[in-house]
């Protein structure tokens, strides 16, 4: 997730990183707790727990974001509890530059780290307190969504018939449910009105189909080096992408190689400027782009409910900068 921060965002960022730093987690035994802690160290944009404070901040000042602070810090244990296992899956060697906690210990071991991380992220979530049952719920539905998103995503991989509403609809849970759960607990810490944590949520589910589409988007169109990785990563991979599934019924003669490559486990790096030229001439680099444009719009209009001031423009600049940034 390329994602640059403005001053006040990277504060926001450094402050998560001293509080998850700080977090008193048991020494022993050592191949439990070494690898939670490699994990927690590994840095990142911290994007969820910003609009977690953020979100407090906006509806109910300084007070209700330094008590929205462990909830915070809960999201992103979650968010990386979900990576470990993800990585596990995926067979993914390196996570933000260095060995993933399986390659450096071993599968158990990751395993039994991101269980303990899902403990520790749900109690940190729920907390005590006025509100802990909501909280609870809204954690649980949280967890629910993401299993599902991933296990459709799993099943996609064997499929060569899924639908672009079936990704937007798998997108909802894999990546929408968290920025959903991020924004929902920032408002419902903060005291805001019924109507405006639903506003949020929503905006979160919009935010989430735009975020991912325009990372579809990126893998073909973005600089390598701006990037971060080569070009048309996701077709090497066979990824079903929002690209590919809208191509497909769009189809040609011309395309149906290229297509089927993709489909039965990925294309030929060599292929992927073509394969890039074809889904313009298609289309669907259009339909993309207006795609994120349209959903962009839908979460704009669910962070309308967010009080005027500092806090809720720093929300929105960085809510809206996830779908729109361009590497």
């Amino acid at each position: 997730m390329a994602v640059t921060l403005d001053p006040p965002l990277a504060a926001v960022a450094a402050e998560v990183d001293a509080a998850l730093a700080a977090l008193d987690l048991p020494a022993e035994p050592a191949g439990l707790y070494a690898p939670v802690r490699y994990v927690l160290d590994g840095g990142g944009k911290r994007v969820r727990p910003a609009l977690v404070l953020l979100a407090a901040q906006a509806f109910g000042g300084e007070a209700a974001r330094a008590a929205a602070l462990p909830a915070a810090l809960g999201v992103e244990v979650f968010h990386n509890f979900t990576l470990v296992h993800d990585d596990i899956m995926d067979r993914a060697a390196t996570r933000r530059g260095r060995p993933t906690v399986h390659r450096r210990w071993d599968t158990p071991t990751a395993i039994l780290a991101g269980d303990l991380m899902m403990g520790l992220a749900a109690r940190m979530v729920v907390g005590d307190g006025d509100g802990a049952g909501e909280r609870a719920e809204a954690h649980y539905r949280t967890v629910a969504r993401l299993c599902e998103g991933q296990t459709l995503d799993v099943a996609f991989e064997a499929r060569d018939d899924v639908t672009a509403d079936e990704y937007l609809a798998m997108i909802d849970r894999k990546t929408g449910a968290l920025l959903e759960h991020a924004l929902e607990l920032g408002a419902l810490l903060g005291g805001a009105s019924r109507a405006a944590v639903s506003s949020l949520r929503q905006a979160g589910v919009a935010l989430g189909r735009a975020f991912q589409i325009q990372d579809d988007l990126l893998d073909v169109t973005a600089d390598a080096q701006a990037l971060g990785k080569p070009i048309g990563g996701d077709l090497v991979e066979g990824k079903r992408t929002f690209l590919v599934l809208t191509a497909r019924p769009r189809a040609r003669a011309a395309d149906r190689d290229w297509l089927a490559a993709v489909l039965d486990g990925g294309l030929d790096p060599d292929d992927v400027p073509r394969v890039r030229n074809r889904l313009d001439a298609l289309g669907v680099l259009d339909t993309a782009a207006q795609a994120v444009g349209h959903f962009t719009e839908a979460g704009r209009a669910g962070l309308a409910s967010l009080p005027p001031g500092p806090a809720g423009d720093a929300l929105r600049a960085l809510a809206l900068g996830l779908a729109t940034r361009t590497s």
